[in-house]
């Protein structure tokens, strides 16, 4: 079953489900504040489905707008996919990067066979750790691989991933896919430093990457600090020898720039490579895809950050590609990685079988396609949502859960959202005709709300305001 064939047999019985759900709670209307919001905004309260309710165990529920309508929550789903990991796998979860070796290791460090790194799918394999990693294979004795340097990425079996599909913008980070062997998230990242001096802004590539050839430098530019990057005029056509045709502005300092590799088949490799490099070691096989054959020698294995660290950084940040390698994850509940790999239909299937054990049938399954909202079919209620909240506040784990979500107007992608005198945690979500939230509120007096807010719209973008007035009453109310 293809993705929108996926996407289409779903939705009725999850709005028929949700439907049904919410009959059976009291309604009640949206506060004034609210729809005073959304009427400034030129988005219908139509347009809006919510909940608000008690995170205590068994709390009421004190808003229901539409909250039985199945809607797109851009990244609010990300708290499905990381509620159900840290419920099925436990916060102290890794994934596991293992280091084989075939052939003789000599004395003087040449090994006379392959190097076999094999991906677990760590979603923070970044440079930094890489590089760490790569310092671990040279302290085992390795200077030289006569051999090759194979990439194993069988942990996952996955179709094909078209990084513009999305949306059209292939180099855009966000639209990096899920690899077993995923390296700083599929991403080069450009830092430009001016050196007045010089007359010229120094340029350094992290990690650094075999076989591609990045300018040193961009002559000055002087004037404000407007569109640099536009001014860089940047051509990466070629994915071994980018350009920059243009000039850095003098007035923006320091400044990064994150981008996925055009070739992204090759980054890893070429990501290894590089650092393999950095870190003095040589290769004088080339690098190649394959598994791990039976005779390779287990020479070191490599543990990510614990589960819950990686699900910080899914939810302040929004991170996409982490949030699809957390829900593939799932498909490993209750079974060793190296029993099979991790497919989509797998991940689903165990996350749609936890939510029918821990919330019930009677709460309506989001319809998941990645598990991160970047999906033009990802759909759930606002009510399940709320329900999912307030099951999650009670569980063991519910604390670090709640403290992974970004603090309104402190930190992650709410740092520059004005709190307005609320104190929440909340996950945020936006697309082109979504803008969401949902979480925990603060009230005065100590007690814990949930709120759930979805906008699907031509104009949800404006509808910001709404949203926030919407958590300062679930905050204030009685």
């Amino acid at each position: 079953m293809n993705r929108r064939d996926f996407a289409r047999t779903g939705l009725a019985t999850l709005a028929a489900a949700g439907t049904a759900w919410v009959r059976a709670q009291p309604p009640a209307d949206l506060p004034p504040t609210v729809t005073a919001a959304l009427a400034r905004a030129g988005v219908p309260a139509q347009a809006l489905a919510a909940a608000v309710a008690d995170a205590a165990p068994g709390g009421a529920l004190r808003l229901a707008h539409r909250a039985g309508a199945a809607v797109n929550p851009a990244s609010v789903m990300k708290l499905v996919t990381t509620a159900a990991a840290l419920d099925l796998l436990g916060p102290a979860w890794t994934w596991r990067t293992r280091i084989y070796t075939t052939g003789a290791l000599e004395p003087d460090g040449t090994l006379r066979g392959d190097l076999i790194v094999r991906g677990g799918g760590d979603p923070k394999l970044v440079a930094e750790r890489l590089w760490l990693l790569l310092r671990r294979v040279r302290g085992l004795g390795i200077r030289h691989v006569a051999g090759d340097l194979v990439l194993d990425r069988t942990a996952f079996a996955l179709p094909p991933h078209d990084p513009a599909a999305f949306d059209g913008e292939p180099l855009r980070p966000y639209n990096v896919g899920p690899d077993a062997l995923l390296i700083n998230f599929g991403a080069q990242v450009l830092t430009f430093t001016p050196d007045a001096a010089a007359g010229v802004a120094r340029v350094q590539v992290e990690p650094p990457l075999a076989e591609v050839a990045v300018p040193e430098a961009v002559p000055l530019a002087q004037g404000p600090c407007e569109d640099w990057r536009a001014a860089l005029r940047a051509d990466w056509a070629e994915a071994r020898r980018p350009r920059l045709a243009g000039r850095y502005p003098a007035a923006c300092g320091e400044r990064v720039w994150p981008l996925a590799h055009p070739e992204q088949a090759a980054f890893a490799g070429r990501a290894i490579a590089g650092t393999w490099a950095a870190v003095g070691g040589t290769l004088a096989g080339r690098v190649r895809d394959g598994a791990t054959p039976a005779e390779a020698r287990l020479r070191l294995t490599w543990p990510s950050p614990p589960l819950v660290e990686v699900v910080r950084d899914v939810n302040k940040l929004s991170h996409n590609a982490m949030a699809q390698h957390v829900l593939l994850a799932l498909a490993w509940a209750g079974r060793d990685p190296d029993e099979a790999p991790a497919t989509w239909e797998a991940a689903r299937a165990a996350l749609h079988g936890w939510w029918r054990q821990r919330l019930g049938p009677e709460v309506p399954a989001p319809q998941v396609i990645n598990g991160a909202g970047l999906s033009r079919d990802e759909r759930v209620t606002a009510g399940a949502l709320a329900r999912l909240l307030q099951w999650a506040w009670t569980q063991p784990w519910g604390p670090e859960f709640a403290a992974t979500l970004p603090r309104l107007g402190v930190d992650g992608t709410l740092a520059r959202w004005p709190a307005g005198g609320a104190a929440a945690h909340l996950k945020s979500g936006s697309l082109a005709d979504v803008q969401a939230l949902a979480g925990y509120v603060h009230q005065p007096d100590g007690r814990r709300r949930v709120v759930v807010a979805v906008v699907n719209h031509p104009r949800a973008a404006q509808a910001r305001e709404a949203l926030l007035a919407l958590t300062a009453w679930a905050a204030q109310a009685p």
